[in-house]
């Protein structure tokens, strides 16, 4: 009885050893480690080496980065650079133009100048184009900085005062007057224009430019001119009373112009 009992004991000493060592036994999976199996050393520096190229990685992109905003600050400088040089041409290039726009205004200051001394009675001009003096310097007129409109007025005015093609002179004007109704010149273009068509006897057309003149552009030196061509048609269109009436509205708004001194002889002999 007692020797069972020892054998029975021994027994589930000895099962009881093989349980417990059974569950303390790691369990590997070969069949994941691969090639590692024969070479523990390479599978222990497994995880290690992921972190290594992790790192390099991240220092190439660092690197990349960093070229590519050296670049872009280069590229930076090189636009700045240009921007420098641009600023510097545009300044000389607007000093420049403001030259010739100086230049410009001095040589239409002459060339008006030399429009009214030509056109004035006592000068060996053709009557086609004689026209009462102005007590008035057209130095005070506001020359344009627009250049295709100080070339359109030259045109204009030089097929009258170079060319002496004062049928080709009308169109030019009539297109002057269209294409710049606003100019600083509008008030000298109307009245030449009316000038050539008074001269071509077409007192109607004539006219109407001259009564531009004188009711839109009050502070004109040509409108005194004006209201004495306005009498000259009234004249012309046997209209005796309006012209009265106009060659007085001269001798009294412009006492002391040339138009004023031509008025009043034809004022006596109407």
């Amino acid at each position: 009885m007692k020797l069972n009992k020892v054998l029975f004991g021994m027994s589930f000493a000895v099962t009881t050893f093989a349980v417990v060592a059974a569950e303390s036994a790691p369990v590997i999976d070969i069949t994941k480690s691969g090639s590692n199996k024969n070479n523990p050393s390479q599978y222990a520096s497994a995880l290690p080496q992921t972190i290594a190229e992790q790192l390099t990685n991240l220092e190439r992109k660092l690197d990349a980065r960093n070229r590519a905003q050296v670049n872009v600050q280069r590229q930076l400088d090189e636009l700045q650079n240009e921007v420098n040089e641009l600023r510097g041409v545009t300044e000389l290039h607007t000093h420049q133009l403001s030259q010739v726009l100086n230049r410009q205004r001095e040589l239409y200051q002459e060339l008006d100048r030399r429009v009214t001394e030509a056109l004035k009675p006592e000068n060996n001009v053709p009557a086609a184009i004689t026209a009462p003096a102005t007590s008035t310097s057209d130095a005070s007129i506001n020359y344009s900085t627009n250049l295709t409109e100080n070339q359109a007025y030259d045109r204009a005015v030089n097929l009258v005062l170079k060319d002496k093609q004062y049928d080709k002179a009308i169109p030019e004007f009539q297109a002057f007057n269209q294409n710049y109704p606003n100019s600083s010149y509008a008030p000298n273009a109307h009245y030449w224009l009316g000038q050539l068509l008074f001269n071509k006897t077409e007192y109607l057309q004539a006219k109407n430019e001259f009564n531009l003149v004188v009711e839109q552009y009050i502070d004109s030196n040509k409108r005194s001119d004006a209201m004495l061509k306005l009498a000259m048609v009234e004249q012309k269109l046997n209209n005796s009373a309006a012209a009265k009436i106009w060659y007085q509205k001269i001798i009294t708004q412009y006492p002391d112009s040339s138009a004023a001194q031509l008025a009043k002889p034809r004022l006596e002999n109407l």
